[in-house]
This record gives structure tokens, C-alpha cells and sequence, in this order.
């Protein structure tokens, strides 16, 4: 499941990337593009939609423009990336900014129709107390929508610190069977998970790490070494990375998203069975679709 985070630090440095996070969220960008085409699943226009983890509002904006009469609330655990969001909000409709964490959310239960969140979860504490969280505040037949990273996200460059130093240095995500655990003991129904595989491409290991800070998405790790990582570890993890180097040239840096969409149930449904939330479906026949960037 999800590693310990130091969470005071993954605000920190979210706040710290703000102003700048949307020039360097290109792919950040485009799986919340891919999330917002799956709107249509709704029949009807919500009357309250929660972006969770909105950072600086861009899929919040998108979604107040598209349900004008909605109530889109705009909730991230950084002050900077809310006043990057009141800032696309309109003054006569404008859109509501919490500042919150995902696994204590300040909102009623069942007062949301509608849950999205782009590539936010991966830095919760633990991913199920999340769900859990989304369920309780999602109406009965509410639909919650949502991305997070992949196992195989960044996957060359925690190889290659792992040959330079032996403290973490690149989160472990969780992957499909365990987000489709996660929903079946949040006790949501009809799931349906799929993935995106993304291949891009890096002239030097140097212009991903600051992609990498530009968008606030560094080591935060409750476990990561407090001092600097020392000339000799990096110069170590660049070697091992440049040996991935491809025919183009180029370095690559795999990002693996991980889609699912879920109903919340109706009222009656058991919420509580062995300590835990039960379902309506097992997880092993969630129907899981895999396709390419």
C-alpha cells in the first residue's frame, strides 16, 4: 500500500511549486484531460462536485464551465495551489476552495454527486482510508472518478539511486489489484479500472529531476535522508541511468497511470464486514482495460 509520507513536507513542497506548476504539469495535464473525458458517464449535471487534490484548479475550472449551475469545490492540502484556483474562479459563480487533507475530509457525508480526482492519492497515508473517506461524503449512486500512478511509474530512476544509495529516493505506488482491493473495501460498486502506459523522454537525467521539482512531485518520504544526497551518490545514479540511454539519444522516465470509476452504493448496503467494507462485486471481477499513451 502507500509508503509513509511526511505530510507537512509533501505540502511544503506543493505550496513551494504553485505559481510554476502549471508550465511544467504537461503530462499532469493530459491524464486530467483523459479523467475529464470520462464526464460523460454522468446522465445528468451534478449539483456538487468535489476536485480532489485540485492543486492550481485547472480540472475544477473546467468543470465549473461545463455545470455552471454546480457547486464545484476545489479541495488540496496547499494554500498556494487554492489561491492559484481562486484566481481561474469567476466572480459571480465562482468556485469554492477548502484547504484539506484526503483522509479527513471537511465536507458533510453524502452532500457530493460527483468525485474527481487527477493523480492526488498517490501521496495519501493509506489509500483505503481514503475510499473510505470518498464514500462517506458521495450521495448514494454518486460517481467518483479517479487517477493515481502506477507501480511502474519512475521506475528507472528509483533503479538507478538504488545503485547509488540505499535510502529511498522515488515512491512505490500501488498498482491495480490493490486499487481494486481498495474500492471493494471502500464498499463501491460497479468498478471498472483500466491503465496508461506514458514513455517519455529526457535529453539528461537533470531536466527530469527538475520537472520533477518544478510540479513539487520530490522525495517526501517519511524515511528519505535528511541531509544532501553528496555529489559522489548522484554522479553514481547518473551513470547507472545513463546506461538506459535509447537509440534516439535520449533517456527514459515510464509513468504508469491507473484509472478506475465507481459508484457509491445505495442506502442498506453492509458497510462493515471483518473490520473492513465489503462490496458488491469481488475484486477479481472488476472489468480492467489496459491501453497505450
Amino acid at each position: 500500500m502507500n509508503q509513509p509520507f511526511d505530510q507537512r513536507e509533501v505540502r511544503r513542497r506543493f505550496a513551494r511549486a504553485a505559481a510554476g506548476y502549471d508550465a511544467a504539469a504537461v503530462l499532469q495535464h493530459e491524464v486530467e484531460d483523459r479523467l475529464l473525458e470520462r464526464l460523460d458517464l454522468l446522465s445528468e449535471a451534478p449539483a456538487r462536485v468535489l476536485d480532489l487534490g485540485c492543486g492550481p484548479g485547472r480540472a475544477a475550472a473546467a468543470m465549473k464551465r461545463r455545470w455552471p449551475r454546480a457547486q464545484v469545490i476545489g479541495l488540496d492540502p496547499a494554500r498556494p495551489m487554492l489561491q492559484q484556483t481562486r484566481s481561474r474562479s469567476r466572480w459571480l459563480r465562482p468556485i469554492r476552495c477548502v484547504q484539506g487533507e484526503a483522509e479527513a475530509l471537511p465536507l458533510a457525508e453524502g452532500s457530493l454527486d460527483l468525485v474527481f480526482s487527477s493523480l492526488a492519492l498517490q501521496w495519501v497515508q493509506s489509500l483505503p482510508r481514503a475510499l473510505g473517506e470518498l464514500r462517506r461524503v458521495l450521495r448514494p449512486g454518486g460517481l467518483l472518478l479517479i487517477a493515481t500512478f502506477g507501480p511502474r511509474t519512475l521506475m528507472e530512476l528509483r533503479e538507478a539511486f538504488a545503485e547509488a544509495d540505499q535510502a529511498p529516493h522515488v515512491s512505490r505506488f500501488p498498482d491495480l489489484q490493490v486499487l481494486g482491493d481498495a474500492l471493494q473495501a471502500a464498499g463501491f460498486r460497479d468498478p471498472v479500472a483500466d491503465r496508461d502506459d506514458f514513455d517519455l523522454r529526457y535529453r539528461e537525467v537533470g531536466d527530469l529531476m527538475r520537472e520533477l521539482r518544478a510540479i513539487g512531485a520530490t522525495n517526501a518520504l517519511a524515511e528519505r535522508r535528511r541531509s544532501l544526497t553528496g555529489k559522489g551518490r548522484l554522479a553514481r545514479m547518473r551513470a547507472a541511468y545513463e546506461r538506459l540511454r535509447g537509440s534516439d539519444g535520449r533517456l527514459p522516465a515510464t509513468y504508469e497511470v491507473l484509472y478506475a470509476q465507481a459508484f457509491a452504493p445505495q442506502p442498506g448496503q453492509p458497510r462493515r464486514e471483518g473490520g473492513g467494507e465489503i462490496a458488491a462485486v469481488p475484486v477479481s471481477s472488476i472489468p480492467i482495460r489496459r491501453r497505450g499513451a
